[in-house]
């Protein structure tokens, strides 16, 4: 049960992330999460950085679908400039707006992947939906109520995880 837990890798950024490792892997689509993964939390617009990575991608022809549990006004504002389709209100970890995204993509599960800073959301609706997951580390420090609740049971299975041997990262 823990291992639906367990990302298949662990990087710091997104920017580690780059699209000729995933072509090789066989990715043609991404999967990503939203606030904390691409921009802090309270953050509406891209950074530089972020638009240069979606370019990238683009550019590689890897397909980028953003999905998030926040609302459609936040994942609307955040999403079109960029020209990316999105997923709101996803309610993750349920499969059915990983699923949705990956028909949107007229893709293959082991085409995608899903990247995500939380294990309780991200990785475990990944890994649910039969997807290959990356977790990355949050961005900032601060959350919302409900990801608060969501780290303190996260340190827990990673904690626990790193006991067994599962996991060789650091926080």
């Amino acid at each position: 049960m823990l291992n639906k837990f367990l990302p298949n890798e662990h990087v710091k950024s997104i920017f580690e992330i780059h699209p000729q490792k995933l072509k090789e892997q066989g990715i043609k689509g991404i999967i990503t999460d939203l606030d904390n993964t691409l921009v802090a939390w309270d953050m509406r617009d891209a950074t530089p950085e972020v638009i240069a990575w979606f370019k990238l991608m683009k550019e590689n022809d890897i397909q980028v679908t953003i999905i998030s549990n926040n609302n459609e006004e936040r994942v609307t504002f955040f999403s079109e400039p960029l020209g990316t389709p999105f997923v709101f209100s996803a309610r993750k970890p349920l499969r059915r707006a990983f699923l949705k995204a990956q028909k949107q993509m007229n893709l293959k599960k082991e085409e995608i992947v899903v990247i995500g800073d939380q294990i309780l959301t991200d990785v475990l609706g990944g890994n649910a939906a039969g997807l290959q997951t990356i977790l990355v580390v949050p961005i900032t420090q601060t959350d919302g109520k409900i990801t608060r609740i969501n780290r303190k049971i996260e340190r827990m299975i990673l904690n626990y995880m790193r006991k067994k041997g599962k996991i060789n990262w650091e926080e």
